[in-house]
């Protein structure tokens, strides 16, 4: 890690925390403030990355259509009402390009059912995050979540 990586390298990581906390703490709607208001998410497989495959479960390309997503998940989708815990390991920034930091960590996401309390991983995988220290700290130019599985087993409705 070069010396201007290391003076950003916690920030970095307290903004990849802040993520997975805000979705598990049912702040859902704090991850938008995150990105850049151009920023990118995209929840993709490893299949479809690893083949340069466009499909993906979620593409939102600005922070706008995130909170879009967002909104129709509270007023609008029916599902069988679930919390997700978020663990997360192996940050690293992997380089710069341009001013942008770019970032690698892994995931494991634990859905719980409401209903009935059962608890399964839902999704595993590696972020391949860029990241823009501004005046504000830093933000998400891209979150790119690779999971590992080739499906998702049930509908995506939260964001990971």
């Amino acid at each position: 890690m070069t010396p201007h990586h290391d003076t950003h390298f916690r920030a970095v990581e307290n903004l990849i925390y802040e993520w997975a906390r805000a979705i598990d703490e049912d702040r859902v709607e704090a991850i938008a403030d995150l990105l850049l208001p151009e920023g990118r998410y995209t929840v993709k497989s490893r299949f479809n990355h690893d083949r340069d495959l466009p499909m993906a479960v979620i593409d939102s390309r600005s922070a706008a259509q995130l909170r879009d997503r967002i909104k129709s998940m509270r007023i609008a989708n029916i599902y069988e009402p679930h919390h997700y815990r978020h663990i997360v390991s192996g940050v690293q920034i992997v380089g710069e390009e341009n001013g942008v930091l770019h970032v690698r960590s892994n995931y494991l996401v634990v859905r719980t059912m409401a209903l009935d309390g059962d608890m399964k991983i839902f999704s595993t995988g590696q972020c391949h995050d860029e990241v823009l220290i501004t005046s504000e700290g830093p933000k998400f130019k891209q979150r790119l979540f690779l999971y590992d599985s080739r499906i998702i087993e049930t509908l995506l409705v939260i964001p990971i």
